[in-house]
């Protein structure tokens, strides 16, 4: 019984992350010949294949969305609106087969990525314009992105990284950020605060920008059984939230709930995220 249970949920889940075509997806992922980007022993993978990616891309979403020009670009070529699930099975896709795929269907991924990039321009409501190709918003994107992965991974993870894991970890996802066309990926942990830092003058919240984190957390389209463990994902995410991007997103800070009640239930969701999902895989 509670096998069939477990089973039932881990499908489920697979299926919102992975989408209808994820079955076949993970097979050509697991069975493709050749030689990988990285080897099984490699830090991004013991990241980009835990539960706790769950919370690290709700972050992800947040910490992206503060740059202005990155949110122009979201709000009006990702239908992250319109389409929220499929945004999150295309990004997992990506990270599947860059992380765990063949080095043949990695870069065909990346390449296609490439190719999306030079169709995304337009002009922010302040009236810059943008480009996803742009290197710098490139790199924002890239740094946000695994700054989020990181801290996820480091707070609700199996098994957190130790000093030498973390600096390898960003080694590795800057292989494929250089691929995605960044310039100067951070390459070690420092690196990676140092880049953050550098953004920081950049950084503001937005009306687009609140907006998305609204709908990112508290307007989700899910099912109603579905709500209660994405509030405690959602939660957990901003918990992870610096205190700068949250006043830009105008998201509350509660120390000692978060500290307490929001950790302790973050930690029970990724448990039983990673329970269900095992039996999936």
């Amino acid at each position: 019984m509670i096998e069939d249970v477990r089973s039932r949920i881990g499908a489920r889940l697979f299926h919102r992350v992975a989408g209808p075509e994820g079955p076949g997806r993970r097979d050509r992922i697991a069975n493709a010949p050749g030689p990988r980007w990285f080897g099984e022993d490699r830090p991004i993978r013991q990241v980009h294949g835990d539960a706790s990616m769950f919370v690290g891309g709700v972050r992800a979403l947040l910490m992206q969305s503060v740059h202005p020009l990155a949110m122009a670009g979201v709000a009006a070529h990702s239908g992250f609106k319109g389409d929220p699930w499929g945004r999150l099975q295309r990004t997992s896709h990506f990270l599947a087969v860059t992380s765990f795929g063949s080095a043949e269907d990695a870069q065909a991924m990346v390449d296609r990525i490439r190719s999306v990039h030079q169709t995304v321009v337009g002009q922010a409501p302040d009236g810059r314009a943008y480009a996803a190709s742009d290197p710098h918003l490139l790199r924002w994107v890239h740094v946000a992105e695994i700054d989020s992965f990181l801290a996820a991974h480091q707070r609700f993870g199996h098994r957190p990284l130790d000093a030498e894991g973390r600096d390898g970890y960003v080694a590795d996802t800057a292989r494929v950020a250089e691929a995605l066309g960044v310039l100067d990926p951070p390459r070690t942990e420092a690196e990676l605060r140092a880049a953050i830092t550098q953004y920081r003058p950049e950084l503001a919240g937005t009306t687009a920008s609140r907006e998305a984190a609204r709908f990112i957390l508290l307007s989700p389209p899910l099912p109603l059984l579905a709500r209660a463990p994405y509030a405690v994902i959602a939660a957990s995410a901003v918990s992870l939230l610096p205190g700068w991007a949250r006043r830009h997103l105008r998201l509350p800070e509660l120390p000692v709930t978060e500290a307490v009640l929001v950790r302790t239930a973050g930690e029970g969701i990724t448990r039983t995220i990673r329970w269900a999902m095992a039996a999936d895989g």
